[in-house]
């Protein structure tokens, strides 16, 4: 399995059959610039701009925006769990769905703008995926301190944060990653351009993992 970072909480994942799944695209206002993806599908936890953007999306994706299980493609599952965008059981923002995929032998979560520490039903439903990623900016969702606590509740075997204001892009009223980084200690996190793992070699991975945000491709209208 392949995975890459294109900022935000957006990540493109690979499986070994080639199989290409897009997590929460965003368009320009979420502050980066526009990048043009092929995908065969797409999964949205929440309808606003920066985590659904689908119209970038090239390929003619399956598009999965409702909770509950879904066989996707051939050797993939998607399963979508309910949660809040905030704090108050989404009366602030809303609900969101946080994702959790089955390939290639693994499990992968990702929580959307996941806004409150996950519940015991939640917890239950995503406990001890192998990858994890995990909102860390606050204000729109948990912030550092939160997202350490919701690590140590579900316990992954990779963690690797997301939707942190950066040099590339992110939101003024999130935080940068440095907070996060700090509330991990004494864990220290590897620095990798992009994530290379299969089943038989996660055991020799690193628990934190920071992902570089990968070069822009620019859409054909632009």
């Amino acid at each position: 399995m392949l995975i890459t970072y294109h900022g935000h909480a957006e990540f493109l994942l690979e499986t070994a059959n080639g199989r290409r799944i897009l997590f929460d695209p965003y368009d320009e206002k979420a502050g980066y610039p526009m990048k043009r993806v092929r995908a065969d599908a797409v999964l949205v936890s929440h309808h606003h701009f920066d985590h659904d953007y689908v119209d970038k999306v090239d390929g003619k994706p399956v598009v999965i925006d409702q909770k509950g299980a879904h066989k996707l493609l051939e050797g993939v599952r998607v399963t979508g769990f309910p949660s809040f965008h905030d704090d108050k059981k989404g009366a602030q923002r809303g609900q969101i769905l946080c994702h959790l995929v089955e390939a290639d032998g693994l499990k992968v979560a990702h929580l959307g703008d996941l806004g409150i520490v996950p519940d015991e039903g939640l917890k239950s439903s995503l406990f001890m995926p192998d990858i994890l990623f995990i909102p860390v900016g606050g204000f729109f969702t948990i912030d550092a301190a939160q997202a350490r606590e919701t690590i140590d509740l579900l316990k992954p075997r990779v963690a690797i944060p997301m939707h942190y204001r950066n040099d590339k892009g992110g939101f003024d009223r999130i935080s940068t990653l440095a907070p996060f980084l700090d509330a991990m200690k004494p864990l220290q996190a590897s620095f990798q351009p992009i994530l290379r793992v299969t089943q038989g070699d996660l055991s020799q991975q690193p628990r934190l993992v920071v992902l570089d945000i990968q070069p822009e491709v620019p859409r054909a209208d632009s």
